[in-house]
């Protein structure tokens, strides 16, 4: 992918070809295979967190990059171009590590951060109920408090990395109160009680664990409730302003993979005596492509700007997961087009491409849920 990257500081060029450099040698030659075969690359994880890859935009003290969310976004673009299932990973576990990181005590950042963004460890995020994806807030996982701390009863779905997380940060219920009566904890992976279910059998994504977490009478230590009790839901909605522009930088990452795949083919085939990239009507599907794709792009760097200036951007991140991803299932959909009936085959990657384009529409909060976000801001 040659995408010319402006960066807010110099010493982030240097991460950007580390990072081109691990996915062309660690991440996209093993995409395909692994895909196939529904294999899990824990180990590509491992090397991401050893070149301080799993903390970027954690403070320094913690373990973490402290870079801004601007560079950490292209940081995500870039995997996700090379294979979607490890750049939407990290972006799950950066916002796995979201609430101790913004609402965990001092103590609770001490001693959990340096090991969740050191490397060792990878998390997952248990918000989504069996009965409850876009209606959060009616979510029913409960967690009673007693004498020494609280016991867990329920199950969460549709968990990315669900059973072979290390942690797990867990939306449940602590009083019926509604959305005040939702708290935050995090649960290590070993926690007695905790378990999952098979991985669910999906379009795309095969080899990024989709599956159950159950809690059947785990029990938690008083210090693994984060923020206050009933604060759960306003941590939610905040890990998920970042989390959905994670997932823009993941589409457009697909997308860039997309376009650069059906422009290659249409440089070399040819039809007619001509390449097909000549014949207009093919070039002109090459440029809508390629112009939605920077349009895309440039709005998640804006939203990621307003975040790093502190200023609000949760509108923002939501019309950036909306535009990037409809972008993303059509320039794949296009790529295909391009490639014709090669494009429909495995042995090409752009009908890989198109399957994984579709969970993006779904995850973090469908893209209709991303339209009442925008839909409310404009009625206020």
């Amino acid at each position: 992918m040659s995408v010319e990257r402006v960066l807010p500081r110099p010493e982030a060029h240097d991460l950007m070809d580390l990072v081109r450099d691990l996915v062309g040698k660690e991440v996209a030659p093993r995409a395909s295979a692994d895909e196939s075969a529904g294999r899990f690359p824990r180990e590509v994880f491992t090397t991401l967190g050893r070149a301080g890859l799993l903390g970027l935009p954690y403070p320094e003290e913690h373990g973490g990059a402290a870079q801004p969310y601007e560079v950490y976004l292209q940081v995500i673009e870039e995997l996700a171009a090379g294979w979607l299932a490890v750049g939407l990973g990290l972006s799950v576990h950066t916002l796995s590590c979201f609430p101790v990181a913004a609402y965990g005590s001092a103590a609770q950042r001490a001693e959990l951060l340096p090991d969740m963004l050191g490397g060792e460890l990878l998390g997952a995020y248990c918000l989504s109920e069996p009965h409850s994806g876009s209606d959060a807030a009616a979510l029913t996982t409960r967690a009673v408090r007693g004498e020494d701390g609280y016991t867990v009863d329920g199950v969460k779905a549709w968990i990315t990395h669900g059973g072979v997380a290390d942690f797990y940060t867990l939306m449940a219920r602590t009083s019926d109160d509604g959305a005040r009566g939702i708290s935050c904890f995090h649960v290590p992976a070993a926690t007695p009680g905790l378990s999952s279910a098979a991985p669910e059998k999906k379009m795309g994504m095969r080899s990024s664990p989709t599956a159950q977490v159950r809690f059947d009478g785990a029990r938690l230590a008083p210090e693994a409730l984060l923020g206050a009790e009933g604060e759960g839901f306003r941590i939610a909605m905040a890990a998920l302003d970042g989390g959905r522009l994670g997932i823009a930088a993941c589409a457009v990452g697909v997308a860039q993979a997309a376009l650069d795949a059906a422009t290659a083919y249409a440089k070399e085939r040819r039809q007619f005596g001509s390449r097909l990239v000549d014949f207009q009507g093919l070039s002109f599907l090459l440029a809508d492509m390629a112009t939605q794709l920077a349009a895309a792009r440039a709005l998640y760097l804006d939203a990621a700007r307003a975040r790093d200036a502190g200023r609000p951007y949760g509108t923002q991140a939501a019309m950036a997961k909306l535009f990037a991803t409809d972008m993303c299932m059509k320039v794949t959909t296009d790529a295909v087009q391009v490639l014709g009936g090669y494009g429909y085959v495995e042995d090409f990657p752009v009908e890989r491409y198109m399957r994984e384009a579709k969970v993006l529409q779904i995850v973090e909060g469908t893209n209709q849920v991303q339209r009442l976000v925008i839909g409310r801001a404009l009625a206020r």
